[in-house]
């Protein structure tokens, strides 16, 4: 249940009493959660949405770059803290033409977070009942290995996670 998964997958906690402090160690991960990588950005233009990046509000923008193993076009926009990826379909049976079929103007498509052992994130996700969009991870646009977690599991968010 709930209180099994909390305490195979939680920090240290420490509380703060006024005469002294005294911390819970729980288990911990075999893997971590890392730092948020990017949010990609569907977007039905991408010349355009690189110009908006760019021409406007004044931030570096990569070339574009083909993924044909994820029927993507994708180009980054990188930002003081994190970076923004700008997705466009690349073929018929991409996942982005399927989103901007229900999106005409685009939107969020996915956020991405970094984790240390990509591995022991699958194996340990499966066991607590979260879907994976593939059975192995795929090598994404940072050349690293990815994976999706499935939206209905992540609150109606589709989660990457990548190998930091």
């Amino acid at each position: 249940g709930l209180l099994s998964r909390l305490q195979t997958c939680a920090p240290t906690v420490q509380t703060l009493s006024s005469s002294k402090s005294f911390s819970q160690n729980i288990p911990s991960c075999l893997w971590k959660l890392g730092r948020l990588n990017h949010v990609a950005i569907a977007v039905p233009d991408l010349e355009k949405a690189q110009s908006l990046y760019k021409d406007v509000l004044g931030a570096q923008v990569s070339e574009t770059v083909a993924l044909p193993e994820h029927g993507v076009y994708t180009v980054f926009v990188e930002l003081g803290n994190t970076k923004l990826e700008l997705l466009h379909p690349l073929g018929e049976k991409s996942p982005i033409a399927s989103f901007l079929q229900k999106n005409k103007t685009g939107g969020m498509h996915h956020i991405c977070i970094e984790v240390d052992d990509i591995k022991a994130a699958m194996t340990e996700l499966k066991k607590k009942k979260i879907r994976i969009l593939s059975e192995e991870p795929k090598i994404g646009a940072h050349g690293k290995p990815v994976i999706f977690l499935h939206p209905k599991d992540c609150h109606g968010v589709l989660v990457e996670l990548e190998q930091a």
